[in-house]
């Protein structure tokens, strides 16, 4: 038998069913703060800033605009 089933075998079942109903909040609430993950940190949209950046060199931003409007309206 094990440390578990001694602990409820000699005291847990003994107690009334409302306690040992508040028993197991008390246990489920501590096991679920303790396996949370950690909060994760919050991104900022910024951290975007410059990527792919590459795709975009060599190509004029006013040019690219003007074709596109040109094409819309073709």
């Amino acid at each position: 038998m094990t440390n578990v089933e001694q602990l409820y075998q000699q005291y847990i079942q003994y107690i009334p069913v409302e306690e040992q109903l508040e028993l197991i909040s008390i246990i489920s609430r501590k096991i679920m703060r303790q396996s949370k993950p950690e909060y994760k940190k919050r991104r900022s949209l910024l951290e975007l800033e410059g990527l792919g950046a590459e795709i975009w060199e060599g190509i004029d931003g006013q040019k690219y605009v003007d074709n596109l409007r040109n094409e819309w309206e073709q």
